[in-house]
């Protein structure tokens, strides 16, 4: 949920200073599609992929070519890929009052069952940044395939 109101007590700007993030900008779209979507004082974010502009960091699925803390390191780099999305249509993450819910979806393979330690990289973020009191309900989806190369996405 964001906020016309402006600044908000909890600084979720000054948190990624503090925790020495740069946000780099979102990357471009895969597809025919937005990434961000504001109605009202709700923010709908498209997945995020673990991508810089649009390059994968991350190829190939989680218990096969990737372990889980590259996993990790996947889901993080989505997860500010949301933050620098959702900082561009607001201006600020000051104006995010809430956090609803965050989903994780993770490419895997065979008998990987580490998904809730790998999408924590996604909740810890956020909780760091917009702090505990506005952490969300998480799900975490276990993909067989994810898009051609990526091991996750947010």
């Amino acid at each position: 949920m964001v906020s016309g109101q402006g600044w908000q007590p909890a600084n979720a700007e000054r948190r990624l200073h503090e925790l020495g993030i740069e946000l780099t900008p979102p990357p471009t779209p895969f597809g025919a599609y937005v990434e961000v979507v504001q109605t009202g004082n709700l923010l709908f974010l498209s997945g995020m992929l673990p991508a810089i502009g649009h390059e994968p960091k991350f190829v190939g699925r989680l218990g096969k070519e990737l372990d889980a803390n590259a996993g990790r390191e996947a889901v993080r780099i989505a997860a500010l890929n949301i933050l620098s999305a959702a900082r561009q249509k607001l201006g600020s993450l000051h104006k995010v009052t809430r956090v609803v819910r965050l989903g994780v979806y993770l490419a895997t393979h065979g008998d990987f069952f580490d998904q809730p330690k790998v999408a924590d990289a996604a909740s810890k973020l956020s909780r760091d940044v917009f702090g505990e009191d506005k952490i969300s309900v998480r799900i975490c989806v276990r993909r067989g395939q994810s898009p051609s190369w990526h091991a996750s996405g947010t």
